[in-house]
């Protein structure tokens, strides 16, 4: 099971709002997830994102592969591998 760190599309149409969740690589974009580590709003000036730092470094050490966004957001959050 390839387990991937990405964002789970939220919020109304035009207004996007993410929540940063772990998933299984099969599952689709807004299905079903194994556990919901942050937040990452861009629609705000800056773009603001809370992040679970324990729990993401937890899958990330488990084996977990964030997405390129994901990966941003961690770096800019400090999370390395």
């Amino acid at each position: 099971m390839a387990v991937k760190i990405r964002l789970k599309r939220m919020g109304k149409k035009k207004a996007p709002f993410y929540r940063i969740v772990v998933a299984d690589g099969r599952c689709p974009r807004d299905g079903r997830f194994i556990e919901e580590i942050g937040t990452y709003d861009p629609n705000k000036e800056p773009s603001e994102f809370k992040v679970n730092e324990e729990a993401a470094k937890r899958w990330l050490n488990n084996g977990a592969q964030p997405t390129d966004v994901v990966g941003k957001i961690f770096k800019a959050a400090g999370i390395e591998k």
